[in-house]
Order: C-alpha cells, then sequence, then structure tokens
C-alpha cells in the first residue's frame, strides 16, 4: 500500500522530529526533502552552478557532515528559489513519495506541490523566538558561534525569501491541518500527529 503524509513549515517549527517520529511508529519510510536542498547547495561551495548541482545528487551528498550548518541553511534557500533545481528534484521526491509500505515527507512545498494528493498534509508553525531558540541550542551544541539574534535574523530572512518566490512559495496547502508547536514538548505534538494520521487509516 502506498500512503503519503506530506508535513510542511518553516524552518525549526517542528516538522523534522515530528516527521521522523511519526515514520518511526507507523513503520513508513521518511524523507527530509530539506536535505536535498542543503546538499544541493553545500555542493554549489565547490563551484558547481546550482542546477548542476541538483541533476548530479547522489545519495552520498546526503551524508555531508556540514547539511545542518548556518551556511547550508542559507545556501539551500538560495538554490530552492531556482525552477530550474527544484524541477530536478521533483521526480526524486514524488517516487519516494508513493512507495510501498507508507511515506512521509517533510519540507515546505510537499503538500502543495509535490504531494498535492497526500493523504495526510499537516502544516508545523511556531513563533519566531520559539523557532529561534530551538535552532540557536542545536547549532551551538553542534559547536557552531553564532548568537540567538544571528539565528533568528536567519530565521526570519529564510521564511522571508521561502514565502515571497515564484516557484513553490512556502504556504499551507488549503486542506492542510495547522499544528502550533509553540507551546508544546515534542511528545504533545508527536502524539497529535499520530492521532490525525489514525484518523485518516481508519
Amino acid at each position: 500500500m502506498s500512503f503519503c503524509i506530506a508535513i510542511d513549515g518553516p524552518a525549526a517549527a517542528g516538522k523534522g522530529t515530528i516527521s521522523k517520529a511519526v515514520a518511526q511508529h507507523f513503520g513508513f519510510a521518511h524523507l527530509d526533502t530539506g536535505l536535498l536542498y542543503r546538499a544541493t547547495g553545500a555542493k554549489t561551495f565547490e563551484g558547481l552552478s546550482p542546477i548542476e548541482a541538483a541533476q548530479t545528487l547522489t545519495a552520498q551528498d546526503l551524508e555531508r557532515d556540514d547539511l545542518r550548518s548556518a551556511d547550508a541553511g542559507q545556501a539551500a534557500s538560495r538554490v530552492a528559489a531556482e525552477p530550474a533545481v527544484r524541477e530536478a528534484l521533483v521526480d526524486f521526491q514524488q517516487a519516494f513519495a508513493r512507495r510501498e509500505g507508507g511515506a512521509v515527507l517533510d519540507g515546505r512545498d510537499i503538500g502543495t506541490v509535490i504531494c498535492p494528493d497526500a493523504e495526510v498534509k499537516l502544516y508545523v508553525i511556531a513563533s519566531d523566538e520559539v523557532r529561534a531558540r530551538r535552532r540557536h541550542k542545536e547549532l551551538v551544541e553542534k559547536g557552531e558561534e553564532i548568537t540567538f539574534e544571528e539565528v533568528l535574523d536567519d530565521l526570519r530572512e529564510r521564511d522571508e525569501r521561502d514565502a515571497a518566490r515564484a516557484t513553490a512559495p512556502l504556504k499551507p496547502a488549503d486542506d492542510a491541518v495547522v499544528i502550533d508547536t509553540t507551546s508544546m514538548s515534542i511528545e504533545q505534538a508527536v502524539a497529535k500527529v499520530i492521532e490525525l494520521i489514525e484518523v485518516k487509516l481508519g
């Protein structure tokens, strides 16, 4: 059986953590589509054009250890604004979404562009300050020297660019369920999402 769960939302709202937990709970495959863009962005550091980077992307590129850096995040947002890059990565994502045994995809345009027919569509949000606090903690724990204010500015800049781009802007699908994790623990958010999915699975 193929059953697709599309989870979208801005950076550090909790969609990645929720997606992993949900995939594990139901035994579904999980794809963090943001990693595709981070890996494409990271390859541009080596002199490749964004479109060359997207067209030559391999599974190995998704294993790079610099993909969670702030630089890779900004590069991801820049390359994602290019329609040709998005086009090059669509087939990969759509094939993954319809694999046997169910799939969870998280990103910024899964419910609107990649899988508009997904059985479950969620849009995960949180306040700017809470998201910046979460991301700052994550980066500091990895040894990055960055201030809370820099992270907050970075997130807002990315949100603005992702929402304003002409191709596949960041926005909830019309039929997506919005989950606000601002005052939720991760356990509460995961439990709520599992409950919603179980209803759809019948």
